[in-house]
């Protein structure tokens, strides 16, 4: 069953046209990575899917049109985003971090520190205080406490440390396995992305240019489109 569609999505900045022709879709448990240079749509991508910009053409999730809902409304309808730069309530306990959001079933409290034993640890702890790494785990644990179908993962390695990065893609793999729930990810590291994702969508100047089988990702495809 396919819970996101995405077809022939165009957005703009203001006056400034940004995508130009999405299209993507990601099934029920379904792990997908939306790929590509810097500055080539992914996160404006996201950003369409939330609501957080004026979009057009088709965006569907479990059959609701999202273009004309708040992004209240589309989170409620189960889809978690932990964003680019994690942006946690900084004047906020970790506790309050993860219960602010929580919705009922299986990722309680208890699941997400089992998940991540480090918050375990700081849960009276001040938000900002955490290191980088631990606010990235935090930004994952909050997504997570809102259960969703589809858990939207915006560059959650990016600027961390590699014991850390290694981590965080270990959690990754853990939800892969251990979950029924979707993934959205966004990443620059390609041979991660390769041993998670069932599949990959490649976008250039706000456009889909590839997608396909992970398997099936070149490396030179991976060379013209991502130039690694």
């Amino acid at each position: 069953m396919t819970l996101l569609t995405l077809e022939g999505v165009t957005a703009y900045y203001g006056s400034s046209q940004a995508l130009f022709n999405v299209n993507l879709e990601v099934g029920a448990g379904e792990v997908v990575a939306l790929m590509g240079r810097n500055g080539m749509g992914k996160s404006t991508t996201v950003k369409s899917v939330f609501g957080l910009l004026p979009a057009a053409g088709v965006v569907r999730f479990s059959g609701h049109d999202l273009l004309p809902m708040p992004p209240h409304r589309v989170a409620r309808l189960g889809i978690g985003l932990v964003p680019e730069g994690r942006r946690c309530f900084g004047n906020l306990s970790v506790e309050k971090n993860l219960t602010a959001a929580a919705r009922p079933g299986d990722w309680s409290l208890k699941s997400v520190t089992d998940l991540f034993p480090r918050l375990g640890e700081r849960l009276p702890q001040i938000a900002s205080s955490l290191s980088g790494g631990e606010q990235q785990m935090l930004a994952i644990a909050r997504a997570l406490m809102t259960n969703p179908k589809l858990l939207v993962l915006d560059e959650a390695t990016e600027g961390l440390a590699p014991l850390v990065r290694k981590e965080i893609w270990k959690v990754i793999a853990r939800l892969k396995q251990e979950s029924d729930m979707a993934i959205l990810i966004i990443d620059k590291s390609v041979r991660e992305l390769r041993q998670i994702a069932d599949r990959a969508v490649v976008l250039q100047r706000g456009e889909t240019v590839w997608s396909g089988p992970v398997a099936a990702l070149t490396p030179e495809l991976t060379e013209r489109y991502l130039g690694v």
